[in-house]
């Protein structure tokens, strides 16, 4: 029997609640969106999907083609997926922050057949489209849709269709996109909505609060999800504001929030209020968070986190969790694999041990269920990852005697920064066809707020400066997201490689860890700030 579909999960949910509220929009939210306030109900909320159903057919859009949505974290992004996802029309969403360049590869990789756009990038998506060589008209939100120009099924997969298609930074270049099916989102829904613990919830009305991006999987099949299988109502911010967040938190209602590392850092870092425990959250769900802030922020705002692991790879298959009591707190852990879970640690040698690669599966008859369906046009790197019967990982976890585990570093070449995975040869590709650059290699740096940040070593072709690292930092944030971008660079003689020219990148690391701190190496993180031309 195959799994329900996302809409028709909305759809049974609106029938068992219809008048509660769904989607929460908060004031400043509405204000920043240019949008309107308030709560939109299950049954109201219903309405708007047939209705955009019915427009989706009536301009001949078949199942198992793509749709590019860029809509940032509107609640407009939810209805359009739903209304897509009732037809079996998969989803692609773009990050906002992405340049014209970044989302030409996704359209020529994914092959939609419309994008539906906000209006200041519509002409950034056409001009992406028409690079890539696809037919994909744009039509701005609001606008009604243009006839279907293709018929084709690009998506089109037996058994479970393709629900969306997330692309995940990748360590040898260009992203993948990851095929996620509608179980990958039913079966993320059904872990939280039954998970214990700490992080358990009702279907007494819950009230979530999240700021984080809705075109990656943690708000789109953890926080959404969670939401529609209990009933709950999911107030999405358009990002993450430490100056108003505890008001934003207050003004939802909201009974849990998501967070990720970078945010207890800064609302710790901010003076004590005699406000800081008026909020109704039971608890919070993240991970990433310094340890040392662990127990004092817990403490001080009286709300219980629990630290989880997952992989847009692995979804709730391979999600692991310390949401049981009693809780390690403030070492890293990320708690014991479920019954539902499988997981070893192994040596470079695969060999098992307790300090090693994470390598996860599904118990039971289907080790991939609730894992992503593949990597679209990369069935060799699916085959790599899945080596064996098992998912690696790529990140390096250490297991103490009672089974808890603790999260030690990535073995994959991946900077995340605020939440965000960036691949060191994405970076490194762009940076090496700037005119002034030799050779360049890319790490990451601790950063106390964003966890890690990029350290550009590089080698110049002339002796370089000040305003020569300026200047390929404000050309690298035409060519990539702002977040890409070095935060710190450093001219360098040579870069640290092997006979064979082969870059050694634990090297690397070591030598960007001792220059950050280095007088002559230049801090361009002040240039770093999100905007799209």
């Amino acid at each position: 029997m195959s799994a329900l579909s996302v809409f028709e999960t909305f759809t049974q949910t609106a029938a068992r609640w219809p008048d509660r509220p769904f989607l929460n929009v908060l004031q400043e939210t509405a204000k920043i969106y240019g949008i309107d306030a308030g709560e939109i109900s299950y049954v109201e909320a219903l309405a708007l999907i047939q209705r955009y159903v019915a427009q989706i057919e009536a301009a001949q859009y078949s199942k198992g083609q793509r749709v590019m949505l860029l809509l940032e974290n509107r609640p407009s992004y939810f209805l359009w997926w739903l209304a897509f996802n009732a037809l079996d029309i998969s989803v692609v969403p773009i990050n906002p922050d992405l340049r014209k360049a970044e989302i030409a590869y996704m359209i020529g990789h994914a092959e939609p057949i419309l994008a539906i756009s906000l209006s200041n990038r519509a002409e950034d998506l056409c001009e992406a489209a028409a690079e890539a060589g696809v037919n994909m008209p744009v039509v701005v939100l609001g606008d009604a849709l243009p006839t279907a120009v293709s018929q084709g099924v690009i998506a089109e997969r037996i058994g479970d269709p393709e629900a969306a298609l997330l692309y995940t930074s990748g360590t040898t270049g260009q992203p993948k996109g990851c095929i996620l099916t509608n179980e990958y989102f039913t079966q993320a829904g059904h872990w939280y909505s039954t998970a214990s613990g700490v992080c358990a919830l009702t279907t007494k009305g819950e009230r979530m609060i999240t700021p984080l991006p809705i075109f990656h999987m943690n708000a789109m099949a953890f926080s959404f999800m969670a939401m529609v299988c209990v009933g709950g109502c999911l107030t999405v911010l358009d990002r993450f504001h430490p100056r108003t967040w505890w008001a934003n938190v207050r003004d939802s209602r909201a009974t849990c929030l998501h967070y990720l590392g970078v945010m207890p850092s800064m609302l710790m870092a901010a003076s004590s209020s005699d406000l800081d425990r008026d909020h109704s959250v039971r608890f919070g769900f993240g991970a990433g968070i310094d340890p040392k802030l662990h127990a004092a922020f817990e403490a001080r705002f009286n709300i219980p986190l629990s630290e989880g692991w997952a992989m847009t790879e692995t979804g709730a298959g391979g999600t692991i969790c310390a949401n049981c009591e009693p809780r390690v707190i403030g070492k890293s852990s990320i708690g014991t694999p479920d019954e539902t879970v499988e997981a070893r640690l192994v040596d470079a040698a695969g060999q098992d041990c307790d300090h090693g690669e994470l390598l996860v599966r599904a118990a039971g008859d289907n080790p991939r269920k609730g894992f992503f369906a593949g990597y679209f046009k990369n069935e060799a790197a699916t085959s790599e990852a899945w080596k064996g019967g098992w998912f690696h990982t790529g990140d390096i976890v250490r297991r103490e005697a009672d089974g808890t585990m603790y999260f030690v570093d990535r073995k994959k070449n991946v900077i995340r920064r605020s939440g965000e995975n960036i691949a060191a040869v994405e970076v490194e590709s762009v940076l090496a066809h700037h005119p002034d650059i030799k050779s360049v290699a890319v790490a990451a740096v601790p950063d106390a707020m964003r966890g890690d940040e990029i350290f550009a070593c590089i080698v110049a072709h002339d002796h370089g400066t000040t305003e020569i690292a300026n200047e390929i930092t404000n050309w690298c944030l035409t060519q990539l997201a702002y977040y890409k971008a070095p935060g710190y660079v450093a001219f360098v003689d040579a870069l640290p490689v092997t006979a064979t020219q082969k870059l050694q990148r634990a090297t690397l690391k070591a030598l960007a860890a001792h220059l950050v701190n280095d007088p002559s190496t230049i801090d361009t993180r002040h240039l770093k700030k999100r905007s799209v031309a």
